[in-house]
């Protein structure tokens, strides 16, 4: 299996549709609204239209993610990876009880080319190379960096949602605006006058947002991967299998109950919440009285946990330190457990005594969520290539003669780097990312039509 085809560098376009069935459904539902709106624009319904744009650039994938799924989903994986992989899909463990599992079928952080399996490592030399030491099949030396399209249907959909909105919005500001020059309307009554505002702060904001990513985004993709048997001594971005350290892993045992355990993790975390309704009501200007109902999820406590591990590219392997890393992305949950009871009376009690206390509502349903790095798993990281002490060496009974063997990677940052670990390659993690010109673009056009805005006030 192999990447031959699949063209990493996607030019100035891509235009792209979404790959599950069910996000094709809401895709096909944006595209009719988009069409409904366009026909009675004059109307009122450029809003219909502006809506539509939006569901479809939320469903659009990104300009590589749709090839790589594809490349993931028919790439065949190890037997003894599959052996030790959680289930996927969905599982009734109780009706009676409402207590089902999930773990996600499409794992946009698993591997996308196969990767050796446990059978095929070196049990007696965890720092030694693979085979005749060429890198892992998904390394960035094997396969390159992608480079994701400078607009794809996200953002030209995008684009359009904010035009489409600034007129249909611009159109309501003069309406009111009418209305109260003609008396119709107190001027204190007005509210569209704020719109401008609103758009400007929204638009602000999320160029911020945008910009932090963007250099996210652009450290990985400028920053040169470094192979474990020739790394030196200071920053680094590596990119591997997470292989057992002599700390070997952890069995996580979800909220202490055996029947939600994750086995192989070097690094987790988890939480439990309970999704809790209640009643509001409310009173309008006209004194009529409503009741409706609001529910949410609320953390009731949550656990993480982690053990150094081995970062294995194919031409060798080096210790992770993995207590040193601050910021880590786990990427999605490998399982998700719900249930209409708590797994105690207890506990039962406890939560919906708080909710009624607290909240003035009710408990209706219980989920642990699990998130975690395991063994076998895809990693990208950025860190502090160290020496060792020789007392650690001496644990390992290591003479140092072997170069990456004598030293590690911690999780210190350096000038124009941010230390982190990612579950993942570099090509998945950049496969699904956003260009540039699409995360600081659109928001440059939200805060144009905010300021366009002030003329019609």
């Amino acid at each position: 299996m192999s990447l031959e085809g699949v063209h990493l560098d996607r030019g100035f376009f891509q235009f792209t549709t979404p790959y599950s069935w069910l996000s094709w459904i809401f895709w096909v539902i944006g595209l009719l609204m988009v069409v409904a709106g366009l026909a009675t624009f004059l109307e009122g319904g450029g809003i219909i239209a502006a809506f539509g744009f939006l569901l479809i650039a939320l469903l659009s994938p990104a300009s590589l993610e749709t090839d790589l799924h594809n490349v993931r989903k028919n790439a065949p994986q190890p037997d003894d990876l599959e052996t030790d992989a959680l289930k996927n899909g969905y599982e009734l463990e109780s009706w009676f009880f409402g207590r089902s599992s999930y773990s996600p079928t499409n794992d946009p952080n698993d591997w996308i080319l196969p990767a050796p399996g446990p059978s095929t490592w070196n049990q007696d030399d965890r720092y030694a190379a693979d085979g005749d030491g060429t890198p892992l099949p998904e390394h960035p030396t094997k396969v390159g960096t992608p480079i994701p399209a400078t607009f794809a249907t996200f953002g030209l959909s995008m684009v359009l949602f904010i035009l489409f909105l600034s007129i249909s919005l611009g159109m309501l500001v003069l309406d009111e605006k009418a209305m109260v020059d003609n008396g119709e309307m107190l001027a204190e009554d007005a509210t569209m006058k704020y719109t401008p505002i609103i758009m400007s702060i929204i638009g602000l904001i999320w160029l911020l947002l945008g910009f932090f990513q963007h250099k996210r985004q652009q450290q990985m993709i400028d920053t040169p991967t470094s192979l474990v048997r020739s790394v030196a001594v200071g920053s680094a971005e590596l990119v591997g299998q997470v292989r057992p350290a002599p700390e070997q892993w952890i069995n996580v045992v979800v909220d202490g109950n055996h029947n939600r355990v994750i086995p192989g993790c070097v690094d987790y975390r988890w939480e439990y919440e309970v999704y809790v309704c209640r009643k509001v009501t409310s009173t309008d200007s006209d004194g009529n009285t409503t009741t409706r109902e609001e529910c949410n999820w609320q953390s009731v406590r949550s656990d993480h946990g982690y053990v150094p591990f081995m970062l294995h590219d194919g031409t060798g392997g080096i210790r992770v330190e993995s207590s040193s890393f601050k910021k880590k992305d786990l990427g999605n949950y490998v399982k998700r457990w719900t249930s209409s009871h708590a797994d105690t009376l207890r506990d039962h009690f406890q939560t919906e005594f708080a909710a009624r206390l607290f909240r003035n509502g009710d408990v209706r349903k219980h989920r642990w969520t699990a998130y975690a790095l395991r063994i076998g798993n895809p990693v990208y990281l950025l860190g502090m290539v160290k020496p060792r002490s020789k007392e650690e060496m001496a644990q390992e009974n290591l003479d140092g003669t072997v170069g990456h063997t004598a030293i590690s990677v911690h999780g210190e940052n350096s000038p124009g780097m941010k230390a982190n670990i990612q579950r993942g390659t570099e090509l998945a993690n950049l496969g699904k990312i956003r260009s540039s010109a699409e995360l600081l673009i659109m928001p440059i056009v939200c805060i144009l039509c905010g300021i366009s805005m002030f003329a019609l006030i």
